[in-house]
């Protein structure tokens, strides 16, 4: 991309196109309470984890005109390391805190980004909302489909900015590749193959254990039923542990991959979903749920989007470790976050590039713009829903051991044992409510 190019579509990406109120679904009372355009945000992480080094830049940079006015985290160590992590970066000592609803409370606190374990991020992301914040949430944007559906209620009824950390979509080279491919650069989109490949080693069995020197335990778990601590689980391995906390590889790291799938081909709900999935390695250890899976997503047009999941087999099948593959009647296209390959139907490669810039950078900084009123969210709720249904959907496929028809109109599944996993079961008292 030459350098006049990437230079109009980084400023694109980081909103200097204006926002249209009707867009946001916004009311012209709730357009007048967005932070003015030179105004500083103050901001809260909540949730210290692994994502949270991605952020450190963006928050540092001036240019944004952001405040770190918390860090917060569950557990006392990971509060300590964020704090030391960010005291290289900034001027003063952002507030630490173990209860994001005392965040919640703070009325100078403008928005939350949220980087915690599956389970919270739609709760986390509502009780927010009903605090007056905006929200950054992490992918998955939901722990179930019925949490995906209450995200956009909740986002209708308090009118505030949620941007979904799906940050492919404001990738600069993604932007660019996928509007191409919505004006014919392939011909017709009619398939795509959407994988990752990892070498995930063994985990821990669950074994009861005392809950570790600093952990909120009772926090941990907030909206989830409550359950006896259980070794190594606060840490990472919730991932793989049975669906109380996580929603395993499909919603870990295949939504990127499915996110791009949808958005190139201009996708909403499939029709029908068939998946094969077992466990295949380590047997005997702690993984308590699928570690392969092949899906595949039928879509209204014979439009076709299939997964290809390996969370312990790091082969790359197509070349890469992940990414989308985008079959067209002109040709194909490899899309990954930050990167892309164009080929033309002999197989012939025609186009490629790969940013320089950092898509998470663009992803936060585009979230402060939009709360400022100078762009929207390039992951909006709306969008992101549909991306994870698609995860949660081979997932209930998998644990029903069935294949089963879907509403295209709504994603609603058409099989009784499917909608049984619609929902979630809630810890009483913490079930987020309008």
């Amino acid at each position: 991309m030459d350098n006049s190019r990437r230079s109009f579509i980084k400023k694109s990406v980081l909103g200097t196109t204006y926002m249209a109120m009707g867009g946001l679904g916004m009311s012209a009372k709730s357009y007048n309470n967005i932070i003015g355009s030179n105004e500083r945000v103050n901001v809260a992480i909540i949730g210290l984890g692994r994502r949270l080094k991605s952020f450190v830049e963006p928050i540092a940079d001036t240019g944004n005109n952001v405040k770190l006015a918390y860090l917060c985290d569950v557990m006392k160590s990971q509060r300590i390391e964020a704090a030391e992590r960010f005291s290289k970066v900034l001027s003063y000592s952002p507030g630490l805190e173990n209860d994001l609803r005392k965040i919640h409370e703070d009325k100078d606190v403008d928005a939350i980004i949220h980087l915690t374990p599956d389970h919270w991020h739609t709760p986390g992301a509502c009780y927010a909302m009903q605090a007056g914040k905006h929200v950054f949430v992490e992918k998955p944007c939901c722990h179930n489909p019925r949490e995906g559906k209450m995200l956009l209620e909740f986002q209708k009824k308090y009118n505030k900015i949620v941007q979904v950390g799906n940050q492919a979509r404001s990738s600069d080279t993604m932007i660019e590749i996928v509007k191409e491919i919505h004006n014919g650069l392939i011909g017709e989109t009619y398939e795509a193959i959407a994988f990752y490949s990892n070498s995930r080693g063994e985990v821990p069995v669950q074994q009861p254990a005392p809950i570790p020197e600093g952990l909120d335990w009772e926090l941990f778990q907030g909206p989830a039923p409550r359950r006896e601590y259980t070794y190594n689980t606060w840490d990472y391995n919730w991932h793989w542990y049975d669906w109380t906390y996580g929603t395993a590889e499909s919603g870990n790291n295949m939504i990127h991959r499915y996110d791009l799938a949808r958005w190139a081909m201009q996708l909403d709900f499939p029709e029908q979903v068939e998946v094969k999935a077992k466990k295949n390695h380590f047997l005997e250890d702690g993984w308590t749920m699928y570690d392969t899976m092949n899906s595949v997503f039928r879509f209204p047009g014979n439009k076709i989007i299939k997964g290809d999941c390996k969370s312990r087999n790091g082969y790359k099948t197509y070349g890469y470790d992940n990414g989308v593959i985008i079959f067209g009647t002109k040709g194909s296209a490899y899309l990954s976050i930050d990167r892309y390959k164009v080929y033309d139907r002999d197989g012939k490669l025609i186009k490629q590039d790969a940013s320089t810039l950092n898509s998470v950078n663009l992803h936060f900084t585009n979230f402060i713009d939009s709360i400022r009123g100078k762009a929207t969210v390039n992951s909006p709720v709306v969008e992101a829903e549909k991306s994870t249904l698609l995860c949660h959907l081979a997932n209930i496929s998998y644990r029903i051991g069935k294949n089963f028809d879907v509403d295209s109109e709504t994603g609603k599944i058409y099989d009784r044992d499917g909608m049984k996993l619609w929902g979630r079961e809630y810890e009483p008292g913490w079930e987020p409510k309008l």
